[in-house]
């Protein structure tokens, strides 16, 4: 089974949970996901099946929409609300006005503090690991791009917003580091991705749905349609010559299309069969084959 499906990870869970909850129902070891979700974190999860786990390398950088709510008052180890608390916890008093003057300052490229509880590598290990032990967590700041960054509502001590950010960005340190502008603390209480790429929470499955399709072998229609993955990328069908030298990696001519760097070739309508380069002209190379010869051998025409 090849193609991509996108999992609304429940909390409590690690994505890497949630991949081998995945492989049992599919009955499929080659199963991989398109970015981290923090266990507390819910949301869009894309996974990638089969062969098409080679286009994770197309979505390492891509951007992602959030929504949750920051807790004022105290902060924690961790930053958010599975941590301890590492300051006395104080009453305070928001205002949305407040709020959104402080979220500006977050706006655009910053330099933040990753949380120590992360997967950062400090000499080949991750921060987290280290941090367990309670040894020091030494990061460097990194620059991250926070897109859009809106506050919905206040509540008491509890701030309700709504993120776009480039890749790298942690919700966790924003929210920590509010806090600390504030002189109250602050940790994330809650977070649901709503996007990665072009995946959106629209789309997501639950891992309940996905086992009751799978027990009715309709896994299949909760992938993702291969036609809409990478729309940067233009799409061409080839036909069934041009397809089998795909298939075994030759360079083929694909005259439809005179600019494009890099396309998507199908074989029918759904059959994604590779990720092609321009060598020079109309001719492509097939960089990343994503079915062999004998996988095309099996499939039926469209």
């Amino acid at each position: 089974m090849n193609g991509v499906l996108i999992i609304d990870k429940p909390p409590g869970l690690t994505s890497h949970d949630v991949v081998n909850r995945v492989r049992r129902i599919l009955g499929q070891r080659s199963v991989g996901h398109l970015g981290t979700l923090d266990p507390l974190a819910t949301g869009v999860l894309p996974l990638v099946t089969g062969s098409l786990t080679r286009l994770a390398q197309f979505y390492t950088a891509s951007e992602k929409t959030y929504e949750g709510v920051i807790r004022f008052g105290f902060a924690t180890d961790t930053y958010d609300s599975e941590g301890e608390a590492t300051s006395p916890a104080q009453s305070v008093s928001l205002t949305l006005a407040q709020m959104q003057e402080v979220a500006a300052r977050f706006r655009g490229v910053i330099e933040q503090m990753p949380p120590p509880f992360s997967a950062k590598k400090i000499h080949g290990v991750p921060a987290y690991k280290l941090a367990r032990k309670k040894k020091d967590v030494a990061l460097a700041p990194v620059k991250v791009e926070i897109k859009q960054f809106d506050i919905l509502g206040v509540e008491q001590d509890r701030v309700h917003f709504r993120a776009h950010v480039a890749s790298g960005t942690y919700m966790r340190s924003v929210a920590h580091d509010m806090g600390q502008q504030l002189g109250c603390g602050a940790h994330l209480q809650s977070l649901r991705r709503t996007a990665v790429a072009e995946f959106k929470i629209a789309d997501a499955h639950t891992l309940d749905q996905l086992a009751d399709a799978a027990a009715k072998g309709s896994a299949d229609d909760l992938f993702v349609h291969p036609r809409t993955l990478l729309p940067q990328l233009p799409s061409v069908t080839a036909d069934e010559a041009t397809a089998a030298n795909i298939r075994s990696g030759r360079t083929v001519n694909l005259p439809e299309l005179s600019r494009a760097r890099q396309v998507k070739v199908f074989s029918g309508q759904r059959e994604l069969i590779a990720i092609a380069t321009r060598v020079a002209g109309t001719l492509f190379h097939p960089g990343i084959v994503l079915v062999t010869p004998q996988d095309g051998a099996r499939q039926s025409p469209d």
